[in-house]
């Protein structure tokens, strides 16, 4: 019996020595993370919730970061950005153990195969709720995993437009499970500003702050958690100052030059209408980039409004200035001494206008009827002029025809006098009203002079001032991540 079993381990020697001495076959590392996800994912559905007793929460850490905001739409009331939602939970089943595995702590699976909390953007404006790309997602041997697909959204965005364009918008981003109540899902704030590193800058607007904040929504016995972001955005002003608020003023005091034209010229009217119809088409403008909205007028609406019932008064006034400018005897009466007094003499002084002389008066127009003083004044005076008092007919006849003649010219001269001194009875009335006109114009340019700054400073400075305030610096951006 000895002997056979000696016999027997000489024959198994040899072959046990060949399995010592024999060299281990080789395992890659993509061999070995090939077999971990066979071994992980067989028998994985995808559609469970992964959770090992009922009661159970799955508690997803939520965070967001804003690469682009792409476009602010104040017509439409939407805000276009470009994010990164940041999502970590624990799935127990995917777990492995490292050291069966060759060491692999972490692996990159598709995230459609795997289980997703349906978290959705709940203020989305264009129909797409997910709207993010389905990248892969970062499994670690513990189960917990990092998900973090790029999205382009567009929200919907109520618009202020009080302040246009210095105004600041308040837009918000609410993030929620579209089929999990709070008890199934749960949803904890990663960090409570947005992360704004690898942000690239916009053109017409600025980020002043991105914050974020926890809230629930109670139906009934259920309450939804959910996760806001506030965005508040500072508008880049310096586009429209230079192409629609500089323009406009300088529309304004074009319309104050109106009343520094002579209203001799006649293109007063033509400017002051030229302008109107400019400040439309500006208004016209303005009702293509902002909502149609009846709850605030804009200030740059406010503004165009303010100069566009200003110019209507100017072209009012004018056509009361050129009325006054044409003025004469022959149209109205003789100007009132109050008048007179007042527009001729005292405001022309404060207004420091160079003195009008008071050449008004008023001659004896009243003509003289030749036929009274006519024949018999005459010959009266050609006989008193008459040296010899002849007697003979012919020189009486001669004496009597030299008179006519120069009763004729004293006729003459009573009449040219008496149209000369109409003549200039006008002239001097025209010129009186012509002065007086120059004194309204005057006296309404520096009325709306001074209407036209005080308005614009009045309708400017709430909105420079809301604009030039600084907000609170925003805490330190840098979340603390916990797996």
């Amino acid at each position: 019996m000895k002997l056979a079993v000696l016999l027997l381990l000489l024959s198994a020697c040899p072959q046990l020595f060949a399995a010592i001495t024999a060299p281990k076959k080789f395992v890659s590392l993509a061999e070995m993370e090939d077999a971990l996800l066979r071994n992980l994912f067989q028998g994985y559905q995808r559609w469970v919730r992964p959770i090992q007793r009922p009661n159970d929460t799955i508690r997803v850490r939520f965070g967001l970061k804003i690469s682009q905001l792409v476009d602010v739409d104040e017509k439409n009331q939407l805000m276009t950005t470009n994010v990164w939602l940041r999502q970590e939970w624990i799935d127990y089943k995917l777990r492995w153990n490292p050291d069966k595995y060759g060491g692999i702590t972490s692996i990159r699976v598709p995230s459609e195969n795997i289980w997703l909390p349906d978290i959705v953007l709940y203020e989305n404006a264009d129909g797409k709720f997910e709207g993010s790309l389905m990248t892969k997602a970062i499994v670690k041997f513990n189960g917990a995993i990092t998900w973090m697909p790029p999205a382009s959204y567009k929200s919907a965005c109520t618009m202020d437009v009080t302040f246009f364009p210095f105004d600041r918008q308040n837009c918000s981003m609410k993030f929620g499970s579209w089929t999990y109540d709070g008890n199934m899902v749960d949803l904890v704030l990663m960090d409570n500003q947005v992360d704004r590193k690898d942000f690239f800058d916009n053109g017409e607007w600025e980020i002043l702050s991105a914050t974020g904040a926890r809230g629930n929504r109670k139906d009934g016995l259920y309450f939804y958690p959910f996760i806001t972001y506030s965005f508040i955005l500072k508008r880049l002003p310096l586009f429209y100052t230079l192409f629609l608020i500089i323009p406009c003023l300088g529309l304004s005091f074009l319309t104050v030059l109106v009343f520094y034209l002579p209203s001799d010229e006649g293109e007063k009217l033509s400017l002051s209408t030229s302008v109107l119809v400019s400040l439309t088409v500006f208004l016209l403008v303005i009702e293509e980039i902002i909502p149609s909205s009846s709850k605030v007028i804009p200030l740059i609406g406010e503004y165009l409004l303010f100069i566009m019932i200003f110019v209507t008064l100017s072209i009012i006034v004018t056509v009361f200035v050129i009325n006054v400018h044409h003025r004469s005897s022959a149209t109205y009466h003789p100007m009132s001494p109050w008048v007179r007094n007042l527009f001729l003499q005292k405001l022309p002084r404060l207004l420091c206008m160079r003195g009008h002389a008071d050449r008004y008066h008023y001659p004896e127009l009243a003509p003289e009827s030749p036929e009274v003083k006519s024949r018999s004044g005459g010959r009266r005076g050609i006989q008193r002029m008459s040296s010899g008092g002849q007697q003979s007919t012919s020189d009486g006849k001669e004496e009597e025809a030299y008179s006519t003649m120069l009763e004729k010219a004293i006729y003459s001269v009573r009449y040219i006098s008496r149209h000369i001194r109409k003549e200039h009875f006008i002239r001097e009335v025209v010129q009186d009203w012509k002065f007086v006109a120059q004194v309204l114009d005057r006296i309404f340019l520096w009325i709306f002079l001074s209407v036209s700054i005080l308005g614009t400073i009045l309708i400017f400075t709430p909105a420079l001032q809301m604009f030039m305030k600084i907000p609170p610096p925003a805490p330190s951006e840098e979340p603390p991540i916990n797996h």
